[in-house]
């Protein structure tokens, strides 16, 4: 099968190209140099495009089966607003697939999401998620929560927290419920050949405090769980208030603190009807805390 993977160079990316190049014909979208440098050890074509190319875009897409979209960002900047990282990407990608003939997009979305949202980062995600789901009305949209894998990001954050004596965090209370990168991988693999179309929900098999994964994931990896001092959001917002006013690119925004303190308590069908096991908490907080 021939896939496109528009922001095939992020952590997921890497992971899906890794599991299923050696069964696929995969074409590794993405815009720089640099992103393209991370994927040429991979098993897939790599394309630099600017994703609003269309041309160029439907040229490689010639005979694709399916486009996976895991493109998007948490944090906007003036120079990447989030109606021209999610909106506009969208609405290229379902031309570039109307013009190829690739009957359905499949994305990777972030649970949340709301066209009627207040947050900025969710409305725009949601906007997005319409443009691809109206424009090609078979495809997908799977929305994850927290996603904790080996040697990214948002494992290593945790693990810092969990291996700290005294640990600060937002709202320790607020509700996370993590869902390990390779349970994402295998259901985007399940979706590539038993497609579901409209949007499904994929969270973790627990839903738990922020305080508690901390002390949760410091247990796994055999440290003493650390003294959880919760700091109110509303700290938070000031700070992130403060750097948007006097920071050309802050590195934290208010919107994406109320991405990130957004409560996840997902329960849907969504596993059994893919027929994936999810793997343990315990388990998965173990495995990030592996030598990688």
């Amino acid at each position: 099968m021939k896939i496109l993977i528009a922001g095939a160079n992020g952590h997921l990316g890497r992971r899906f190209i890794e599991s299923f190049g050696s069964e696929h014909d995969l074409i590794a979208l993405v815009r720089s140099p640099a992103a393209a440098e991370v994927l040429f050890a991979l098993p897939c074509q790599v394309a630099i495009v600017a994703y609003g190319d269309v041309q160029q875009m439907s040229r490689l897409a010639d005979g694709a089966e399916v486009l996976i979209n895991l493109t998007g960002i948490i944090k906007a900047t003036k120079s990447n607003p989030y109606q021209k990282a999610h909106e506009e990407t969208a609405a290229a990608l379902v031309a570039t697939c109307q013009r190829a003939g690739v009957p359905r997009i499949l994305t990777l979305g972030i649970c949340g999401s709301d066209l009627g949202s207040q947050n900025a980062c969710f409305a725009s995600r949601a906007k997005a998620e319409s443009i691809q789901l109206q424009g090609l009305p078979g495809s997908t949209v799977l929305r994850v929560p927290m996603v904790l894998g080996e040697g990214d990001y948002a494992s290593r954050a945790l693990l810092g927290n969990a291996r700290k004596r005294f640990a600060l965090t937002f709202r320790a209370e607020s509700l996370e419920q993590p869902i390990y990168a390779g349970d994402v991988i295998k259901a985007l693999g399940i979706l590539l050949t038993h497609p579901v179309p409209g949007v499904l929900e994929l969270g973790g098999p627990e839903s738990v405090s922020r305080r508690a994964l901390i002390h949760l994931c410091a247990q796994a990896n055999g440290d003493r769980p650390p003294w959880v001092i919760s700091l109110p959001v509303g700290l938070g917002y000031l700070i992130a208030g403060f750097f948007e006013v006097v920071m050309g690119s802050p590195p934290v925004t208010r919107a994406m603190l109320e991405l990130l303190d957004h409560d996840d308590q997902i329960e849907s069908e969504t596993a059994a009807q893919l027929n994936l096991t999810l793997t343990p908490l315990a388990e998965l907080l173990g495995r990030i805390g592996e030598p990688t």
